[in-house]
């Protein structure tokens, strides 16, 4: 008896959030593959919309539940169709909030973590005969070993999650709760998903992990692998032309991993290392387990290392009991380090968490003031630091169309967003990589010029 293929229909799911949930996404749309659904950008047209949201940033949840009333209007009036709208919840939000999204938006057809959209088929099956569907355990067995070898391309430049959940419980932080304890993906099959990567046209890949330089997997000599002994590894990935990581914590930062920065071509001299604060005294309460000058000493080894290392930072602006003085010690860090870029946020308590509870939650007027001086220094330094690169001849990888006719964008090896405005007529294409000169540094990215044509290249 031939078996018949399942009937298209059309998947499209919005992604909130960090790195990682781009790469869930991407694998819940391998594992909906099966059962015929395609990819669409088009929520309307939609058969399933999945939300896949995001718990750390202020008010995450009710910006999805104010999603899901605008997806119920579409669900009822889907409701003759033959297909009707499948609508699901996942991610952190799901995980921490699932019988409350039941219970608030119950036309939601399923629920479910991040540890369990491998278990999409079954899901699926389910919600279509009317069973209400939420799932936030935290299985036995990793999800990595139920997904599909053979995975949706990703384009140029693609994720890859090799750790996942954390240990290191920051009081600020929902990820312990919505992601779990610290997992980390065994070596060969990280690098098989690698060489898949590439072979579908991936040129660059970014290794992801709640705290990616935990990483201690099993390697095929029977030991335990660092993520330093994993990059060096990938040398041996043909075909792959650039690496990343993220996110990282200081404490994780050993000697091996630093020393992949000063060996291996094919890690970019990029890093994105958070630190959060430059007092010790909110470091403390933050429990992040390390000092400011833990931090700094960590940064000269890098530099040691790599000399040319862009550095990226995270900073929590107004935690609890921050003082004046405490703030100006954040700002000395920053101004000691020199970041190429950094991101920055206001503290806002994420319900379930130790700082939630604390005393002496700060004012939001001193909290905006204190974020504004902090964003004009960082501002400040990312300007000079794409300026610095002015005259500099580099590979970007060319990724989409750029605002102008004849432009396209990129990213160059310190993650600088890169015009390059002649590449259309140089015969330039995306997906590959091109040698260029910066010609100008902007606030938020740098000009570039193409150095040779596609043809004389």
């Amino acid at each position: 008896m031939t078996k018949t293929a399942p009937s298209p229909k059309k998947l499209h799911i919005r992604t909130y959030g960090c790195q990682m949930n781009v790469y869930d996404s991407s694998r819940m749309a391998d594992v909906l593959a099966p059962l015929g659904y395609t990819w669409t950008d088009d929520a309307e047209g939609a058969d399933m919309v999945i939300l896949n949201t995001c718990h750390i940033r202020e008010k995450a949840a009710e910006k999805v539940y104010s999603e899901l009333g605008r997806l119920r209007l579409q669900k009822e009036a889907r409701s003759s169709a033959d297909e009707p709208l499948v609508i699901a919840v996942a991610g952190c939000v799901a995980q921490a909030e699932g019988d409350e999204v039941k219970r608030r938006a119950p036309w939601v057809d399923m629920v479910f973590g991040p540890q369990a959209y491998h278990n999409l088929p079954d899901m699926v099956q389910a919600a279509a005969r009317g069973a209400g569907v939420v799932e936030t355990d935290f299985p036995a067995a990793p999800k990595f070993d139920a997904l599909p070898d053979e995975a949706i391309s990703q384009g140029p430049s693609a994720f890859l999650t090799v750790q996942e959940g954390c240990d290191k419980f920051c009081t600020f932080c929902v990820v312990p709760y919505t992601r779990g304890a610290e997992y980390s993906r065994p070596a060969d099959d990280i690098l098989a998903e690698a060489r898949r990567l590439v072979a579908s046209g991936s040129a660059e890949i970014t290794l992801l992990g709640q705290n990616v330089n935990a990483y201690h997997g099993d390697g095929p000599d029977g030991g335990a692998w660092s993520l330093g002994r994993l990059i060096e590894a990938f040398q041996s990935v043909e075909g792959l032309a650039r690496l990343r990581y993220t996110t990282s914590h200081p404490l994780d930062m050993d000697a091996e991993l630093i020393a992949a920065h000063r060996d291996f071509d094919v890690l970019m001299p990029y890093l994105h290392l958070p630190v959060q604060s430059g007092s010790d005294r909110v470091l403390a309460a933050m429990n992040r387990r390390h000092k400011a000058a833990d931090y700094l000493r960590v940064v000269d080894l890098l530099r040691e290392a790599r000399p040319d290392i862009a550095l990226s930072g995270d900073f929590i602006v107004g935690f609890p009991g921050e003082t004046e003085a405490d703030f100006e010690a954040t700002l000395d860090l920053v101004r000691r380090v020199g970041y190429a870029s950094a991101y920055s946020f206001k503290y806002s308590p994420r319900p379930g968490t130790p700082a939630a509870t604390l005393d002496d939650q700060v004012e939001e007027a001193v909290q905006v003031e204190r974020l504004a001086r902090l964003q004009d220094l960082i501002n400040s330094q990312q300007f000079d630091f794409n300026k610095s690169t002015v005259g500099l001849t580099f590979d970007v990888l060319l990724e989409r169309p750029g605002k102008h006719e004849g432009q396209l964008m990129g990213r160059s090896p310190y993650n600088q967003s890169v015009h390059v405005h002649d590449a259309v007529s140089a015969g330039l294409k995306l997906g590959t990589l091109a040698k260029v000169r910066v010609s100008e540094g902007l606030p938020n990215s740098v000009a570039a010029t193409a150095l040779a044509s596609a043809d004389a290249a």
